[in-house]
């Protein structure tokens, strides 16, 4: 287990390395910079100073040839340095430190609830195949997976905290007010528990699929029958048997959604005004910073990289017959 561990750490050291050289890349084709955006910005009145464009030019060091800012910026990365942010001076690895909380918050409530939700029901649709419950529930599947979700976010927000008032429209907290620690979990979960519920919404409708098929091909097997014929209950048969040797491809899917709910959270966060990496992101798209939107695309490579080391040794969790060689 612990060389396959370092095995597969060595093998995601070369396709980060990759993705930092064609992000840069790109980047470097895109026109303008972090500068060009200031100026634009003094053209419309959105910056009063006059600028020294070849001044800040060189104090970002964007004055240096590409090879020569990429590998500085590598470098930094390697001692914990992800450069600073153009636009405010701030350091990016402490802007991203403020936010990246808040965005694993969203995104592991969200998968947490969409996986407390999709396998229970992907299983009793199986279990009820051709049924009114599994028609109703196939078509909630269908609806989930095809409604783009800012349109979703957009319509929650318009019932359930607009017209219904259950919860806030948007933010982290409730402002100008004080509570206990166990107040302010509270409140966090009041103003979690809708952009949460959007984002996991397409990825419940995926694990139910998912989990309905392969329960459906494992029910069918031959063990399945003699386990039945032998008396055993049928919660037993399902959850010992079935369930279990139907997981392999639910947890596969699960996997590929955590990097799915860590790109998502940027529309979900900019409608919510939720303060995570999403709306960071954009910031740093919106106005060119290089150091912080290289810095981003170097996480989100990383969330990628874990989440699938995460599903391969969940593998042997739920199937001992798997062996790591």
């Amino acid at each position: 287990m612990n060389r396959y561990l370092l095995r597969r750490v060595f093998q995601a050291v070369p396709v980060l390395i990759g993705i930092t050289i064609i992000t840069f890349i790109f980047t470097e084709l895109a026109p303008g910079d972090a500068v060009t955006a200031m100026l634009m910005e003094t053209s419309t009145g959105g910056v009063s100073a006059e600028i020294d464009t070849a001044a800040l030019r060189a104090k970002y060091g964007l004055d240096q040839p590409a090879p020569i800012r990429y590998l500085r910026w590598v470098g930094g990365i390697l001692r914990g340095n992800m450069g600073i942010r153009v636009r405010s001076g701030v350091p990016v690895a402490e802007e991203i430190g403020r936010r990246l909380p808040a965005t694993l918050q969203l995104m592991f409530v969200a998968i947490f609830l969409a996986v407390l939700i999709g396998i229970p029901l992907g299983v009793l649709t199986a279990l009820r195949q051709y049924s009114l419950f599994d028609y109703t529930l196939t078509g909630f599947v269908f609806a989930g997976i095809s409604v783009p979700g800012f349109f979703a976010a957009i319509a929650a927000v318009y019932l359930f905290a607009v017209k219904l008032g259950w919860f806030p429209t948007s933010g982290y907290s409730t402002p100008g007010k004080e509570f206990d620690l166990i107040g302010q979990l509270l409140d966090l979960a009041h103003h979690m528990a809708l952009p949460a519920t959007v984002l996991a919404v397409e990825s419940t409708a995926s694990i139910m699929r998912y989990t309905r098929a392969s329960m459906l091909d494992v029910i069918r097997q031959d063990y399945i029958t003699t386990a039945r014929s032998k008396g055993l209950s049928p919660w037993l048969v399902t959850v010992r048997h079935a369930l279990r040797n139907s997981l392999l491809p639910v947890i596969t899917i699960i996997g590929l959604r955590l990097p799915s709910l860590f790109g998502g959270a940027i529309v979900i966060e900019t409608i919510f005004n939720w303060p995570g990496m999403g709306r960071l992101y954009l910031e740093g798209v919106t106005t060119r910073d290089i150091p912080l939107i290289m810095s981003m695309v170097l996480i989100s490579a990383v969330v990628i990289v874990i989440s699938n080391l995460i599903t391969d040794l969940t593998y042997a969790v739920a199937d001992p017959r798997v062996r790591y060689e």
